[in-house]
């Protein structure tokens, strides 16, 4: 692993074999459910030297997500949340990138989810690098955020016979990321 990020200034592409995109909901309040999308592409541009100055896109198949139960996915897909056929992208474009302190970056960007695009702030640490056995040069990321159903129109619900919602409204997206240099 390389401690110069100038190293590392170029264009890279997200592995989908080894990155993961996430999402953890709360559900009838007493739990969780968590689940994935396992479509999407996405690429990047990292300037070492200025980190101000990179950029990321990112593409999520919304037909793809997985709760690891088929009839609550289906549901998730349809017009009450997702609503896969209509709006079948879920994207994420950067607008800005701050580096923090160390290994922290603050990503902040839009955030298109149905017809509905918002700002985001995401939290990144970078977790290194390494050049994997067939030469690739590849960098990991990890970061969440924390959304608002609600503000992208997700607001399908059902009341619980003892007070509350089937479904909370708030989402946290993560993303583990593995990025290799094209």
């Amino acid at each position: 692993m390389t401690a110069n990020l100038a190293e590392l200034t170029g264009d890279y592409a997200l592995d989908p074999t080894h990155t993961r995109i996430g999402f953890v909901a709360r559900h009838a309040m007493v739990t969780k459910v968590r689940g994935a999308f396992h479509r999407f592409e996405g690429t990047a541009h990292l300037d070492g030297n200025d980190p101000s100055r990179s950029t990321a896109q990112v593409v999520i198949k919304a037909d793809s997500i997985d709760t690891g139960v088929e009839q609550r996915d289906q549901h998730l897909r349809t017009n009450d949340f997702l609503d896969a056929p209509n709006f079948p992208d879920i994207t994420f474009r950067t607008t800005a990138i701050e580096a923090r302190s160390g290994s922290e970056y603050r990503v902040t960007g839009d955030l298109t989810i149905k017809d509905t695009t918002r700002p985001v702030t995401i939290d990144f640490d970078y977790t290194g690098n390494a050049v994997d056995p067939y030469g690739n040069l590849r960098v990991g990321l990890e970061g969440s955020v924390t959304i608002s159903r609600k503000d992208y129109g997700v607001t399908w619900n059902a009341a619980l016979e003892g007070g509350g919602v089937l479904v909370g409204d708030k989402v946290t997206l993560e993303f583990d990321i593995s990025a290799i240099r094209q």
